[in-house]
């Protein structure tokens, strides 16, 4: 699914024009993108958690030449999905097979 996606089924489930949808998940990401950066974690309730973690500089290997190399420290974001969204995964994949 991509963004236009989402404004997409945004435009039609609530019947915003498409401007205005676009303009919502615009401010979402963006709202999004900013809390995120200023290193807080984002908790979606029945969907899952992204945060972002600091990562301390390692050593580290060039697979090609051998070489040792120094791997800076840097920030991940990561996501976990919450038991909710999990269970819904995967009782959509029994739905299929049972069918």
């Amino acid at each position: 699914m991509t963004k236009a996606d989402l404004v997409e089924v945004i435009y039609e489930k609530v019947g915003l024009s498409k401007k205005e949808a676009k303009e919502i998940v615009e401010m979402i990401f963006s709202i999004m993108k900013e809390t995120l950066k200023e290193g807080e974690k984002i908790k979606i309730s029945g969907f899952g958690n992204f945060v972002v973690r600091e990562k301390k500089p390692r050593r580290g290997r060039n697979p090609q030449t051998g070489e040792d190399l120094e791997i800076s420290a840097r920030r991940v974001l990561t996501f976990k999905a919450s038991q909710l969204l999990k269970e819904y995964i995967n009782s959509a994949e029994t739905e299929e097979v049972s069918q």
